[in-house]
């Protein structure tokens, strides 16, 4: 599974934070972080999400009020949100 996180879309409230770990609070920024993610395009970050965290992935993007973060399967169709 992959997560895309359109950093540009985030408005800062930090739920995803607290349902995966790999989303981390910048405060300065007033958005949230992916961390281990690659920027694919501006402000679009994207990674492979582990096996064992998916669950954890998934909460984190459908509790996100903004849709700022999707989730693909292994065949590249969106799952979430």
């Amino acid at each position: 599974m992959k997560v895309e996180f359109d950093r540009s879309t985030c408005t800062g409230i930090f739920n995803c934070v607290h349902e995966w770990e790999q989303f981390v609070e910048d405060r300065d920024a007033g958005k949230a972080s992916l961390v281990g993610s690659k920027e694919v395009s501006s402000d679009l970050y994207a990674r492979e999400i582990p096996e064992d965290e998916e669950f954890e992935a998934e909460m984190a993007a459908r509790v996100c009020p903004v849709d700022a973060i999707t989730i693909y399967d292994d065949e590249g169709e969106q799952i979430v949100p």
